[in-house]
């Protein structure tokens, strides 16, 4: 039984450290040759063929340029055959390239390993191969993207990053530039297509597109794209779904759009509601063409299709087939039967097939296209729509971030393959997330890792939104596209975050930005700030209740609030630490998203504090309340910082504080304090709603919660001022062992002043102690401990005219089975674990892995053999599932509610579920069931929460030692959090922080 040492998490965020898995073999080094592109009064020149095509020549411009913005030089581009001593770059494409040809056939460069290959290039310094020359650095291409690739491959060895235009990073300034150039090969990349959808882009790219950049056009046009081709090129991205929104021109109907794909290589595509190339959203004109409907209107339709391939047949295309409704709609056949609808969709497909090949003169069977079950069209395809097997299926997530289905392994085998669409940016039910960049990278990381191992390798497109501010995001996907060998596990995710932030703002502030930016995802992961109103839409609800609990559990919604406030105190520190040259990229970084998140949590935090305070009569809902209308108003001004100051104005239109107007983005209600004649002291006491004074009279006894020696808790008492004028407080503890953070005060109408909050703590080395005993006594009720096991105490509070006592109970008993006892406590009714910190786990064939950035600890534990057979009898679950351990002390016993949290995701296919099994001690394992179906109410709140919540029921038979076991029933189950829930827990947004003695 393999043991695992403890992992324990305190607060929100942890500091995570992440490394590369050390190689299992040892292998020779490559060979490595200094090369020299500028040193002062030098320069490399660049040659090339002036036969290649016009992308090998853009990199080659690219590259050139970015020479010259690091050291002042601008190298010669030319073609022929190079002479001269000075090194030299030689980049050409096999076949196309006279120079690369040449050094083939004199066999001073050996192409074997990328001939015929997709995407694939060698980069190597040979030593004086033309007559004249010295060193020359060679860039073989297998294609002209991968010719391309190596030329930008020479940028990023610079410390060129792909945002250098985009996000405006200034690279470091030097006199000199030297690589170490690696002899190797580079590709093929572990995805055959990868690439960019922009999608809803109304409030950023268009507008910025269509004011700002393109003016000339008025849209996104040829000049924008250009730019988003550049950004592809550097990313070694191939693949566009273009922009196709209402308020944009269809890509085909803007001239030079095609073209611009074609001379930057780019592969144009569409989404699942675009069918052969076409938007039907700005395209089709019902006064003209009719009903979108091809039972009744096939003739329109059909020459629609055959328009749009004859049109594009000269350029790199995939073809999506098969037809939705209009724009995001299901199919507009609502008489038909679903057998009839499905039917429809299969005769639409083979006609499209058909005209596929009538236009391009190619077997249909070669030509790329992809079929994407998306919404109510993957209920067709798994009730039984055929789609020809060349065909790739475009699986998608459920627009959360969570893939609905995966290939079967007999689906794994067609010739078409499968592939991924999925979104980091989203306009829709149950709500939008539109604004900022929310999603883990680790969730990216697991649920693409999970495609790759289950053979969805053929291509992967990013819903990018206005590609501000997923910038990130977009590498992310683009660098485990290339090559997901690289990223076998979470780790790698984190060193990926670290060395990219590293690169961008020094390596000296790498380790402290990763800290921030794992922090702010961690708080994103728990609640999106588009999230925080507890509204929805489609349709569209007024803000509602916050879940997060104000008076129980230390306050869950301050400890958010406070976490906030410390990522925003943070990034201010760092930003005054960035160069001068790097501020406006920080800016749009770092500084923008996590400030604007912050913010967005501030103005409603508050919101929600300030509506209870002003029920308890706290004067200080009116600062609650100035602070949530500050953080709006601060929201404003850094969105206008955003677009019209950085870079002069050159974003102008690019960043929207509240797209679609929802009412989360909207200034919220704010309550008032009931008005007194004078200043009265209050108190507030967790666990508790109404102030204390107002509880039942002159009955004070046991009113905080019991404080535990097992778990050296604290709770806390707030003192607040009523009405209006100043007055002083102290407090006095009954005995020495209860400890306060603050005995007096001061409380005024000053910002800050009207309430103030007291920790209680106990010196559990000075209480006296309770009675000793082998074990507690059986079948006690733990909310009515005997006196025995119990010390009691008070806090008195007074003013110049109040004195209000407080009760203290502490449970300090010993008990000698819990001497040296590791393992878990039960708290006031509950024991809480983080799913990570289990005693032991054992399996067979399959094992649990802890992989962190994920869920609401920080970490979850996994299965990732996806290949695995579900496991549903209870005798072969005892038997053979892996198995997690967990060691829990109770007090209490009887029936008990053990709560399993896991990351919602969905079924790998049709047969496997999202299960797993619990028991506690010897019971027989009990199956939980987390999965969800279509847009259910359950998925929704699944979804908004990044979580998944189930229970069973299990029999505690006495109190004392015991034993939960969590088995594997599905592969792939992420199990983030488990509640035991002995009738004590009272409810919260998150589980009660972990229960584990201290």
């Amino acid at each position: 039984m393999k043991q695992f040492k403890r992992k324990l998490r305190n607060g929100f965020c942890v500091l995570l450290t992440f490394g590369f898995l050390a190689t299992t073999q040892a292998q020779q080094a490559p060979k490595t040759t200094r090369f020299d592109l500028a040193s002062p009064g030098k320069i490399t020149s660049i040659y090339m063929d002036d036969k290649e095509t016009k992308v090998v020549h853009i990199a080659t411009d690219l590259l050139a340029n970015d020479i010259q913005n690091v050291c002042g030089q601008m190298p010669k581009v030319e073609t022929g055959l190079p002479k001269g001593n000075l090194p030299l770059i030689v980049a050409g494409t096999i076949g196309s390239s006279e120079l690369i040809d040449k050094l083939v056939n004199e066999k001073k460069l050996d192409v074997s390993a990328i001939a015929g290959q997709w995407e694939s290039w060698s980069m190597q310094v040979l030593d004086k191969p033309f007559a004249g020359t010295g060193k020359v650095l060679v860039i073989a291409g297998s294609d002209r993207r991968a010719t391309a690739y190596g030329l930008l491959e020479i940028s990023r060895q610079m410390g060129i990053s792909a945002w250098e235009w985009w996000a405006d990073v200034q690279p470091e300034k030097r006199k000199s530039i030297s690589l170490n150039i690696e002899a190797k090969t580079y590709g093929s990349p572990s995805v055959k297509f990868r690439g960019l959808f922009l999608n809803d882009e109304d409030w950023g790219l268009q507008p910025w597109a269509a004011k700002t950049f393109e003016p000339e056009t008025r849209d996104i046009g040829p000049k924008t794209y250009a730019k988003i081709f550049e950004l592809m090129l550097r990313l070694r991205a191939n693949t566009i779904w273009p922009a196709m929104h209402g308020c944009t021109k269809a890509f085909y109907t803007i001239d030079g759009n095609a073209q611009a794909a074609d001379d930057y290589a780019i592969v144009v595509g569409t989404s699942h509601c675009e069918p052969m190339l076409c938007n039907v959203n700005a395209e089709w004109k019902h006064n003209t063409m009719g009903e979108w409907r091809y039972d009744k209107n096939e003739q329109n339709i059909r020459q629609m299709f055959e328009d749009r391939v004859k049109s594009t047949s000269k350029f790199d295309n995939i073809y999506t087939i098969g037809m939705r409704g209009e724009h995001d709609s299901p199919m507009n056949a609502k008489d038909l039967t679903e057998d009839e609808q499905m039917a429809l969709i299969e005769r639409v497909i083979a006609d499209q097939r058909s005209i596929l090949q009538t236009e391009t003169g190619q077997d249909p069977k070669t030509v790329p296209q992809a079929f994407i079950p998306y919404k109510e069209v993957l209920d067709y395809y798994q009730k039984g729509l055929k789609v020809p097997e060349d065909v790739t299926l475009m699986w998608t997530d459920d627009n959360y971030g969570y893939i609905r289905q995966f290939s079967t392994p007999e689906e794994q085998k067609r010739p078409g393959g499968s592939g991924i669409y999925y979104h980091a940016s989203y306009w829709g039910r149950p709500h939008d997330y539109l604004w900022l960049s929310s999603t883990a990278p680790a969730l990216i990381w697991e649920e693409m890792y999970k495609a790759y191992q289950l053979n969805a390798r053929d291509m992967w497109i990013l819903n990018c939104g206005d590609i501000k501010p997923l910038e990130y995001h977009i590498e992310l996907f683009m660098d485990m596209a290339w090559d997901m060998t690289r990223f076998p596990s979470t780790n790698e995710v984190g060193e990926h975050q670290q060395r990219w932030l590293g690169k961008l703002f020094g390596d000296n502030k790498a380790a402290e930005l990763n800290h921030l930016m794992t922090c702010y995802y961690q708080l994103c992961w728990e609640r999106r700030p588009e999230f925080m109103a507890w509204s929805q839409t489609e349709p569209t609800t007024k803000p509602g209740a916050t879940e997060l609990n104000q008076i129980l559990y230390g306050d869950e919604l301050t400890k958010r609030l406070n976490a906030w406030e410390s990522l925003s105190s943070q990034v201010e520190k760092l930003k005054s630490g960035i160069p001068a040259r790097l501020q406006d990229a920080f800016y749009q970084l770092v500084y923008y998203p996590v400030t604007g998140a912050s913010l967005m949590n501030q103005k409603w935090l508050y919101h929600y504090k300030n509506e209870l305070a002003a029920r308890q009569g706290r004067s200080s809902a009116t600062d609650f309340a100035a602070r949530s209308e500050a953080a709006l108003n601060r929201i404003k001004a850094e969105t206008d910082y955003f677009n019209t100051k950085l870079q002069n104005g050159k974003w102008k239109h690019m960043m929207s504080m509240s797209p679609r107007n929802l009412p989360v983005f909207s200034k919220p209600a704010y309550a008032l304090p009931p008005k007194t004649d004078k200043p009265e002291f209050g108190l507030a006491l967790e666990g508790y709603e109404m102030e204390a004074n107002k509880l039942i009279e002159n009955n004070y006894a046991d009113v905080l919660p019991l404080l535990n020696s097992y778990l050296k808790d604290s709770v806390y008492i707030d003192v607040f001022l009523k009405g209006e004028g100043e007055l002083s407080w102290q407090a006095k503890a009954e005995e020495p062992w209860i400890l306060l953070s603050a005995d007096h005060g001061q409380l005024s109408m000053k910002e800050g002043e009207k309430e103030q909050r007291i920790w209680v703590k106990i010196d559990w080395y000075k209480v006296p102690q309770g009675v000793n005993s082998k074990e507690p006594p059986l079948g006690h009720d733990y909310q009515l401990i005997p006196p025995a096991y119990k010390v009691n105490s008070s806090i008195a509070f007074s003013t110049a005219d109040t004195t209000i006592n407080i009760g203290v109970t502490t449970y300090n008993p010993k008990f000698a089975e819990l001497e040296n006892y590791q393992g878990f406590i039960e708290a006031n009714g509950y024991v809480s674990i983080n799913a990570e910190n289990f005693q032991s786990e054992s399996g067979n064939d399959v094992s649990w892995t802890v992989w962190p950035g994920l869920g609401y600890s920080g970490a979850v534990v996994a299965t990732s053999a996806y290949q695995a057979e579900s496991i549903t009898d209870p005798a072969a679950i005892k038997a053979n599932s892996p198995v997690l351990e967990y060691d829990f002390y109770t007090f209490n016993f009887g029936e008990a509610d053990v709560r399993v949290q896991i990351v919602p995701t969905h079924p790998l296919y049709e047969g496997k579920g999202v299960r797993c099994a619990v028991a506690i001690d010897d019971a027989e394992p009990v199956i939980i069931d987390f999965q969800t179906f279509g847009r259910s109410n359950e998925w929704k709140q699944n979804v908004l929460k990044n979580a998944a919540v189930k229970s069973a029921k299990q029999q505690i038979s006495a109190p004392g030692k015991h034993h939960l076991k969590v088995w594997m029933v599905d592969p792939g189950v992420m199990i983030d959090q488990i509640l035991i829930d002995l009738g004590g827990w009272k409810g919260s947004y998150a589980f009660p922080p972990e229960t584990i003695r201290k």
